[in-house]
């Protein structure tokens, strides 16, 4: 079984915006946005997927990666 990883960390540091900047710009709290960004979030909504990638200047792709388990 697979695993996705979550590159928002990544994403953030190209563009130098802080935890807090997004999760404002994007209207979630900081928790919320941190329980994403350590990929221990359960489920995405596509909103909040847009949202980020509006922000960003990014695709989804670019968030969220598919990797096999060894």
């Amino acid at each position: 079984m697979g695993k996705i990883i979550v590159n928002l960390d990544v994403e953030m540091a190209k563009r130098k915006v802080s935890l807090g900047e997004l999760a404002e710009r994007i209207g979630l709290t900081q928790a919320n946005l941190s329980i994403l960004k350590t990929g221990k979030a359960r489920a995405v909504r596509f909103t909040t997927l847009e949202a980020i990638c509006h922000e960003l200047q990014c695709q989804p792709g670019d968030i969220l990666a598919y990797s096999e388990e060894e």
